[in-house]
């Protein structure tokens, strides 16, 4: 297997469970909570290694509880955590989220050490970028420490991933470092800036990114599955049927691009990586939790 290298966001997830998420203004009574670890770096980099990727992740957090629940759980996930900085000075970022009985969220990240990640913090773990095959990030890192880690990757001969996520706005001129670009349907209506409704809409969204430079458009479509398209063939990918009802889409989208990670570090080609990333994403939201509801590679074959 090819390694993969994942930059991105830790933080601990603070989740309230109720009938309804609040609107502005308002106080719901919620019926549970828990407390644990989140951030959309973190929570792909443990997709992939539950599913025995070889993992190397770049982050920055705190010297504290949180942080500790990082460690632990990554020791425990056997990722490589060599590119992991840590700042006395800084605390570990933190995520609020809301869920409702329906298993729809709302979510606050506040990225605290991770919000500090620099184009040196990058420099001095190039060594962990020239080593992987695939890098795989999202935009909750310092938009410009992204960019430019993007750039290192693609430098090094990187297959790249860029999950947007939450969308952020982006140079035009970095789409043509991104193999991969995985929006779903309410970050690829904020790039374009216009609706996607219809199936036709989809794929008209898709020839756009492409013209931007991206190589392969990847548009998440929740339980509608995936539109796939590269200029020479496009085609859907329905969602993994699933034998447990949905309790939680919190992560769903992690789970999918940690997947479709390791699928392409074990040379899947695109559509069997793409159905491998939908069953993980599909058996993740039966599950409570972000990391927590991530599966292991025999709970997936057996599923």
């Amino acid at each position: 297997m090819n390694s993969i290298c994942v930059f991105g966001v830790f933080v601990a997830d603070l989740c309230f469970f109720g009938e309804t998420i609040p609107v502005k203004g308002q106080t719901v009574l919620g019926k549970n909570h828990i407390v644990g670890p989140g951030g959309k770096g973190s929570n792909q980099a443990i997709a992939a290694a539950r599913l025995k990727g070889d993992v190397h992740f770049i982050t920055k957090i705190g010297q504290d509880s949180h942080a500790d629940m990082a460690l632990t759980l990554y020791k425990k996930a056997k990722i490589n955590i060599n590119s992991i900085i840590q700042d006395k000075n800084l605390s570990t970022g933190v995520a609020g989220i809301m869920v409702d009985e329906k298993g729809h969220n709302a979510i606050n990240v506040v990225a605290g050490a991770a919000a500090h990640l620099n184009n040196e913090d990058i420099d001095q773990n190039l060594n962990t970028i020239k080593n992987s095959k695939i890098f795989l990030t999202q935009l909750e890192t310092p938009e410009q420490v992204t960019l430019y880690a993007l750039s290192k990757a693609k430098e090094n001969n990187c297959v790249t991933i860029l999950n947007p996520a939450p969308a952020r706005k982006i140079e035009e001129e970095y789409f043509k470092l991104i193999d991969y670009f995985t929006p779903n349907e309410t970050e690829a209506e904020f790039y374009l800036n216009k609706k996607i409704k219809s199936e036709n809409d989809i794929k008209e969204a898709a020839k756009e990114f492409l013209k931007k430079g991206v190589k392969n458009i990847i548009i998440t479509l929740g339980e509608k599955g995936v539109y796939y398209s590269n200029g020479k063939e496009d085609y859907f990918v329905e969602a993994c049927k699933l034998k447990n009802n949905v309790v939680d889409t919190t992560g769903a989208g992690d789970a999918f691009n940690g997947a479709f990670a390791v699928a392409l570090a074990n040379s899947l080609e695109n559509k069997d990586a793409l159905v491998f990333a939908n069953k993980v994403a599909g058996i993740s939201t039966t599950k409570l939790g972000a990391a927590a509801s991530m599966p292991l590679l025999q709970e997936v074959e057996n599923y």
